[in-house]
């Protein structure tokens, strides 16, 4: 099984809709490969810029409420995994792009307001390690280390430890 974590992008904005993650005029595009240079183009945050190192390294999305409304497209959760993101952890999620990034293997990890602001606290050279087996992830940075628990599903975790969906289907019918 694949390892989750990594260098932590943090989004402060709440309501990133999959229009902003993988803008609609790349749907056409036949492989996952060719969405990789378009992550997040269209977002608009201040100081943002999609092409920086901090965007181009991450392994985690750290964002707020809300997260991948709008059109429900698996795009969006394919152009993170083609750039290295396989974990996003918001306050809430649009269902449909929350259950794509589990049918994708990736995990979508939704934890109260209260500890979404705990992790924005350690803006600035964060790493993420995920302990998938017990449920738990770490923070580290400048600032310390910080561990939480969070919740998931028996079955969306089934998902992610098949590797997807597909292989699920695969390895169950």
């Amino acid at each position: 099984m694949k390892e989750f974590g990594g260098k932590v992008l943090f989004l402060d904005r709440s309501d990133i809709n999959t229009d902003e993650i993988i803008p609609a005029k790349y749907l056409t595009e036949i492989s996952k490969e060719a969405l990789k240079p378009h992550m997040l183009e269209d977002l608009k945050l201040e100081g943002f810029d999609p092409r920086s190192p901090e965007a181009k390294e991450a392994g985690v999305i750290v964002t707020r409420a809300n997260f991948g409304c709008g059109s429900s497209r698996e795009h969006a959760p394919w152009v993170f995994e083609v750039n290295d993101i396989n974990v996003v952890i918001a306050s809430s999620y649009a269902r449909i792009f929350r259950q794509n990034m589990f049918n994708c293997g990736m995990l979508a990890i939704e934890l109260p307001g209260e500890t979404i602001e705990k992790l924005f606290a350690h803006r600035g050279g964060a790493k993420i390690s995920v302990d998938f087996k017990n449920d738990r992830l770490t923070i580290e940075s400048a600032k310390g280390k910080e561990t939480f628990d969070y919740p998931i599903s028996g079955f969306d975790k089934a998902l992610v430890e098949a590797g997807g969906w597909v292989d699920f289907a695969d390895a169950k019918y």
